[in-house]
């Protein structure tokens, strides 16, 4: 079967789960829609038919503006309104978007309006074997005593795999095979993997001075991709200890905000031997992928301090390998785990998804103006989000879905007595001291022909003398009214005071316009 033939049928695999209503969305899911898509499927590719699973006809994502939102904005992926089918947008990397995670998932909502409506969406991006496996280093020469024992074991910096899982690396070899030396790898009780070169047959360097080999790192993909490394052994006699590390793995807490210079600790190594061959230097070693930019390490004293500020948001964990050499050129290695702790140094985020405005004065209580969602980059409490309304009686905000909310009118709308409101939500995380954003709605309210015309008067007295010019004016009348617009204009008509009397239309008129009144004939 060809790779392009796995990937669609891998784009179709999907699960979906439709349970409950969540708060007072009657059609928001708490179970989202599930699907499965292969790293680097091409633009275009089917991942499934949310329209289908979602049980909507593909005519309602266009009637109802049906969109895809994600949190941090990103759009992997493209919704077809026409068919309902959910498509790849672009090449998805999935060690660019997830690293080494287990597992990576792309999730994000499908929103609909006219009822508002919402559906979760969780793509899982499966990882295809599509890196292989890099030595930090094309050669490594190691100097090993000739008085060493049989299993005496050497660490080596292992090759690093990109993918995950089966497609990680899975095994290490030597070849040509050697009678002196066996590879073994392995995973430490703390979950940390090591290689490691094992002394299988006593070495005399007066009869081989040197031993060299490949070092194969293999992962299990299909099919496999392999790495290699050149491994030359320099047989050594006289210095008979290396180094020793106090500790196989250090680790460090640093605020985010630590300034440059800070010292994040010290890795202490001891050696038994003595003048030369017991002097250590340290130094950083710089593995595949990673970047110790941040970090410098005194070679003497083996203190580390840091270069310049970290970002937690940016990387919340570093791992060094620092290597202890004496003077004799033996060495050890150990790892130093630097976790960075968060500080509160990003302020709220509110994004507006949609916003109505004007709104009729007619508008009922629970009318939704506007929907927004909330979120910090920070971690913990600096990163919980709550959302205020400065006060204000016509106006609250009410939780939707997750961090999304909603500004609705709680009370009737009057536009002859508030033509405008403007309604500030404030957003404000819980770190210490908290940092807060906010956003202005400035909400208009249109008019509706709810006021009658008022005449000025109650009633008008108007004189003419007999025998008048025909058409004369005699007076006017005056009528306003409080709404805008079409609805504010006042037409005049004349009408009986008294069914009884005679139709006062053959001889007097009222001008439509501006209320002049006419005697039409003597």
């Amino acid at each position: 079967e060809t790779e392009a033939g796995r990937r669609p049928a891998m784009a179709i695999a999907r699960q979906v789960l439709c349970l409950c209503a969540f708060l007072s969305l009657p059609h928001a899911r708490c179970e989202p829609l599930r699907y499965s898509v292969a790293e680097e499927a091409e633009s275009g590719s089917v991942v499934g038919n949310v329209a289908e699973d979602a049980e909507l006809a593909p005519a309602q994502l266009s009637a109802r503006g049906a969109r895809l939102a994600s949190e941090d904005g990103r759009q992997h992926f493209r919704l077809e309104r026409g068919t309902g089918r959910l498509v790849v947008a672009e090449r998805l990397d999935r060690e660019q978007l997830c690293g080494q995670a287990a597992t990576c998932t792309l999730a994000f909502e499908l929103l609909l309006a006219k009822p508002l409506q919402f559906f979760r969406v969780e793509v899982a991006l499966q990882d295809v074997n599509d890196h292989s496996p890099v030595f930090p280093e094309e050669g490594v020469t190691l100097r090993i005593l000739e008085t060493s024992n049989v299993g005496s074991r050497f660490p080596l910096e292992g090759a690093r795999d990109l993918d995950v899982g089966s497609n990680s690396i899975q095994a290490y070899s030597i070849a040509p095979e050697n009678e002196h030396f066996s590879v073994s790898f392995g995973t430490r009780s703390n979950g940390d993997k090591y290689v490691e070169l094992v002394l299988e047959k006593a070495l005399d360097r007066e009869e081989q001075a040197e031993v060299g080999f490949d070092l194969i790192a293999v992962d299990a993909g299909s099919p496999p991709r392999s790495g290699t490394t050149q491994i030359r052994i320099v047989i050594l006699d006289a210095n008979d200890n290396a180094p020793v590390f106090t500790q196989e793995r250090y680790v460090a807490e640093v605020l985010e905000n630590a300034p440059e210079g800070s010292v994040v600790l010290h890795v202490v190594a001891t050696d038994r031997d003595v003048g030369v061959n017991g002097d250590i230097s340290y130094q950083f070693m710089q593995g595949v992928g990673q970047s110790y930019s941040a970090f410098t390490i005194d070679p003497k004293s083996g203190e580390i301090k840091l270069t310049k500020p970290l970002d937690f948001e940016e990387a919340d964990k570093y791992e060094i390998s620092v290597r202890a050499t004496d003077g004799g050129d033996l060495s050890a290695i150990c790892k130093v785990v630097v976790e960075v702790v968060d500080v509160n140094d990003n302020a709220p985020e509110l994004v507006v998804s949609s916003f109505s405005s004007p709104l009729p004065e007619n508008a009922l209580p629970g009318t939704v103006v506007a929907l927004f969602t909330v979120r910090d980059r920070d971690a913990g409490a600096n990163g919980k989000v709550s959302c205020a309304l400065e006060d204000h009686l016509s106006f609250a905000l009410r939780p939707a879905y997750k961090n999304y909310y909603e500004l609705v009118t709680v009370s009737t709308l009057d536009r002859e007595e508030t033509a405008r409101y403007i309604v500030t939500v404030t957003a404000a995380d819980a770190g210490s001291p908290p940092l807060t954003t906010t956003q202005t709605f400035t909400v208009d309210i249109s008019d509706i022909n709810d006021n009658v015309p008022v005449f000025n008067q109650t009633s008008y007295t108007m004189y003419v003398r007999e025998n008048n010019v025909p058409t004369v004016l005699v007076g006017a009348v005056t009528a306003s009214d409080a709404d805008e617009g079409p609805n504010a204009k006042v037409m005049y008509s004349l009408s009986l005071a008294h069914p009884a009397e005679q139709p006062p239309c053959s001889c007097i008129s009222v001008n439509s316009e501006n209320g002049h009144v006419f005697v039409l004939r003597p």
